[in-house]
C-alpha cells in the first residue's frame, strides 16, 4: 500500500509540476517539437525530465526549462534545426554511461564539472554556477543548514549518482542518515511520509527552487548555499565538437540569450538570478 502511495504521489507531483512549466509558471511556454527537415545533421541530447525551470517534459513530444534551451542554442550554433533534437532523460547515475555507449551526444541535465567525471567524459562551460542546499517541510524550524543535521536520527534524502548528501555527511554532518532514491520528486514522497519520512533533501539550490516554489504551501529552502556546483555540457571523451559548443556557450552569454533563458525559466521561482560565469576552454 505504502508503494501505491508512493506512486500515486511521484506522479501527481510531477503531473503537477509540468501543468505549471506549460503554463508559464516555471520557464518559457514549452515548445512543440518542430516537424524534422528533410536530411541534415542531428543530436541527441541527455536532459532532466523532472526538474521544473531547468529540465522537464510537459507533454508529447515537448520539453522546457533552462538547460533545454542552452541545448537548444548548442545545437543551433552546430547548425541542427529544432527538429532534428532528439532529447532522452538523463538521470544522474546515468549521464556518463549515456555519454560513453553513445546513446546521447551531449548531456545538459544539471551536470556538475567535477575531476572524477573528468576523467570519463569532456565538458564545455560552466554555464551556470549553483551552490548546494537544503529542502525541509514548511512547518520544520530545527533545520537551519548542514549543521543541524548531525544527529543520528535525521534522515537526509538525494538521489543516486549524485554526490550533494555525501557531502554533507563528509563535511557538516557525519551522523546524519543517508537515503537514496532514483529521483527528486521520490525525495519529496519520502520528505511527506506520515510512516517513515525523511528530515530534509539536498541537491543544488537552483533545483530545489523548482520545487519549493511548485508546492510553497508545503517546501521551503533553508540556510545559505554550502556548496560551488559548476553546470557543464557533457561530451563523449575526444569529442571533436568540444570547442565548438564552447563558442556557442559564450556566444549565448555574451548575445544576451542567456540572461533572456534563465529568467524565463528560474526568475519566477524567486530564485537570485546569478551573473554568467566565464566559460572556459578547460573548464
Amino acid at each position: 500500500m505504502r508503494q501505491v502511495r508512493a506512486l500515486w504521489h511521484v506522479c501527481t507531483a510531477v503531473v503537477a509540476v509540468g501543468a505549471l512549466a506549460s503554463c508559464g509558471i516555471f520557464g518559457s511556454p514549452a515548445e512543440p517539437v518542430d516537424a524534422p527537415p528533410p536530411g541534415g545533421p542531428k543530436l541527441t541530447v541527455g536532459i532532466k525530465f523532472d526538474q521544473p525551470g531547468l529540465g522537464q517534459k510537459t507533454g508529447d513530444n515537448s520539453f522546457a526549462g533552462f538547460d533545454v534551451d542552452v541545448a537548444r542554442y548548442v545545437a543551433k550554433e552546430l547548425g541542427v534545426h529544432p527538429g532534428n533534437i532528439t532529447f532522452v532523460e538523463a538521470k544522474s547515475a546515468e549521464r556518463e554511461t549515456l555519454l560513453e555507449q553513445g546513446k546521447v551526444d551531449l548531456v545538459a541535465a544539471t551536470y556538475s564539472i567535477s575531476d572524477a567525471r573528468k576523467k570519463k567524459v569532456d565538458f564545455a562551460g560552466p554555464y551556470f554556477v549553483a551552490g548546494q542546499a537544503l529542502l525541509v517541510r514548511k512547518t520544520t524550524s530545527d533545520i537551519t543548514g548542514p549543521e543541524s543535521l548531525n544527529q543520528s536520527d535525521w534522515k537526509l534524502c538525494s538521489v543516486q549518482g549524485s554526490t550533494p548528501a555525501e557531502k554533507v555527511k563528509q563535511a557538516y554532518a557525519k551522523n546524519v542518515t543517508l537515503r537514496v532514491f532514483p529521483s527528486y520528486p521520490e525525495c519529496l514522497v519520502a520528505l511527506e511520509d506520515p510512516e517513515d519520512p525523511v528530515d530534509a533533501v539536498t541537491t543544488d539550490d537552483v533545483i530545489l527552487a523548482g520545487y519549493a516554489a511548485a508546492q510553497p504551501e508545503k517546501f521551503k529552502l533553508v540556510g545559505k548555499p554550502f556548496s560551488q556546483e559548476r553546470y557543464g555540457i557533457g561530451l563523449r571523451k575526444g569529442d571533436e565538437r568540444t570547442p565548438k559548443v564552447t563558442a556557442a556557450l559564450r556566444k549565448m552569454v555574451s548575445d544576451g540569450s542567456w540572461k533572456r533563458a534563465v529568467e524565463a525559466n528560474i526568475g519566477k521561482s524567486g530564485y537570485k538570478i546569478p551573473e554568467p560565469p566565464e566559460v572556459l576552454d578547460s573548464p
